[in-house]
């Protein structure tokens, strides 16, 4: 007999606060994260703006030692871990850390200490790069380090499919809890690629936007909009059956009914023009969760800001949802968090869950000049009250990966 999953534990640090309640408010009060780079000297560059994670500094949650032996993508990924662990209320007393899962993903990994070490060869040779460097920055890092910072013994992997990363691994880690492997599932993404490497890569492939207006830069679905906001931080959802969850008088935020993953099978960065990945992707996640289109309320969209994505996302919602894509309240929060890449998924799910929580519909924020083609009932620049029982997110990623979680209000 399959298994209810639950959402008991968030936990987050973004561009917009140091945890979810910051971070939740902050956007409440439509602030924008972005701003003019400061982690590196951009003035070779043209992207000037990014949204990195303000006034971090890592001794507030490590030691010296620590510090120097986690990248800042692994770094984020702990706090994040270490808040959603705490809110859930799981403790070795009313678990068994044997059969708790750590699902954590990110897109690049640790491209910092990529960077330092790789300057380290060139300028010194090689035998100054650090010990540390493979440990550090290798992928899967932040998800052995949760492990070891928390103690938590069940499954743990580490999925890359570049944006659609934290999705996919929330989607697997409810699969692994319906499926009876695992009582409960540490799932996110983290991400720190706010530096020289990271902007010329994607600067070099023409994602980012170059705009120098910090409410201009990340505009979803808007006509004006150029690229993608590049974004830093991390976020994590506690997954857990319920029946487990009950047990010990949880918290429960929601619960997630559905997931959909597919890939297009077209091109290693481009979306396929005619949107059928993501149409499949979400269709799965329907017909995984046993409900109808109509039933979905909102929509949170990958809404990159890219023309591209944004246009091939429209239609896929059209394709997938009917007559319902006529009327499903759908934005994009990248205009608040810029896109954080492995961890948007999560930040994203979050987001979903604060909205049923609350009942109302996020917007996107800056939002002027409406595009033909993205015809969709675009929520524009305020929160609005709004019934939300039933969430959609989706994410898409560089080679063609596409992953979609749907969230309902528990009952």
């Amino acid at each position: 007999m399959e298994k209810r999953v639950v959402i008991t534990g968030l936990g987050a640090i973004t561009p917009l606060g140091k945890n979810v309640e910051e971070t939740w408010e902050a956007m409440k009060n439509k602030v924008c994260g972005i701003d003019n780079i400061t982690l590196t000297d951009v003035s070779d560059f043209k992207t000037k703006m990014a949204a990195e994670v303000k006034n971090y500094d890592p001794l507030e949650y490590f030691d010296k030692r620590e510090t120097r032996r986690l990248d800042r993508y692994t770094q984020f990924a702990t706090i994040a871990a270490r808040e959603a662990l705490k809110d859930s209320g799981i403790t070795e007393e009313n678990t068994d850390f044997n059969n708790v899962g750590i699902f954590v993903s990110s897109g690049i990994g640790g491209l910092n200490t990529i960077q330092e070490q790789c300057n380290n060869y060139f300028e010194k040779g090689h035998k100054r790069i650090s010990p540390m460097f493979i440990p550090m920055g290798i992928t899967n890092m932040a998800a052995g380090n949760i492990a070891i910072d928390l103690g938590v013994k069940g499954e743990s992997v580490s999925l890359v499919t570049a944006c659609a990363s934290s999705t996919h691994a929330i989607g697997e880690a409810y699969k692994t809890i319906k499926a009876g492997y695992e009582d409960a599932i540490i799932a996110g993404g983290s991400e720190a690629p706010i530096c020289d490497i990271g902007i010329g890569g994607f600067e070099n492939m023409k994602a980012l936007s170059f705009a120098t207006d910090r409410n201009r830069a990340s505009i979803p679905f808007d006509k004006e909009r150029d690229g993608f906001v590049m974004a830093e931080g991390a976020c994590m959802v506690i997954l857990e059956e319920l029946e487990h969850a009950q047990k010990r008088g949880a918290k429960i935020y929601g619960e997630v009914i559905g997931f959909g993953a597919t890939s297009d099978a077209y091109h290693i960065t481009s979306p396929a023009p005619d949107g059928n990945g993501a149409t499949r992707a979400m269709k799965r996640a329907i017909n995984d969760a046993g409900i109808k289109p109509e039933d979905i309320d909102y929509i949170n969209a990958h809404g990159t800001s890219t023309h591209l994505n944004d246009l091939t996302e429209t239609l896929a919602i059209k394709q997938a949802l009917g007559e319902a894509s006529k009327t499903v309240k759908v934005s994009s929060t990248k205009g608040n968090t810029g896109h954080m890449l492995g961890a948007a998924g999560a930040m994203e799910a979050i987001i979903c869950t604060k909205a049923i929580e609350e009942q109302v519909v996020p917007p996107t924020i800056n939002y002027k000049v409406k595009d033909e083609e993205c015809d969709l009932d675009i929520t524009p620049n305020d929160f609005v009250d709004s019934k939300v029982d039933i969430a959609m997110s989706n994410s898409l990623g560089f080679g063609g990966h596409n992953a979609t979680i749907i969230i309902k209000k528990f009952k």
